[in-house]
């Protein structure tokens, strides 16, 4: 289905004023430009990824290389988004406030 955003208007469901920075188990979804499949495609129910959907599912997986404190739970790439869970940590050597400016772009240098 084509991404029409007079029928697909989301409103945020970010709460004002949170620290996500914060310890604790987020809930993530990234989606793809106007939701173009670029990662694969659904058939029979099953995900076949294509190579971008690869490298996306890699760098998710690479993650915490670069974020000490920063850990993976369950995760999906779907064809044109992916869904997953991170649970940010502190520990003695305090939390990586930069977590939540992580580079946007890094994952397309890749494509």
């Amino acid at each position: 289905m084509k991404y029409d955003p007079t029928k697909h208007n989301r409103q945020s469901i970010r709460l004002q004023n949170y620290n996500y920075s914060t310890a604790g188990a987020y809930f993530i979804t990234i989606c793809t430009h106007q939701r173009e499949c670029l990662f694969g495609e659904s058939s029979e129910g099953v995900i076949q990824l294509n190579r971008l959907g690869k490298i996306a599912r890699s760098h998710w997986m690479n993650l915490p290389k670069y974020h000490l404190n920063l850990y993976l739970d369950a995760f999906v790439v779907m064809p044109n988004h992916l869904h997953g869970i991170l649970i940010l940590h502190v520990d003695k050597a305090g939390f990586d406030p930069n977590i939540c400016y992580y580079n946007r772009n890094s994952i397309w240098r890749s494509l």
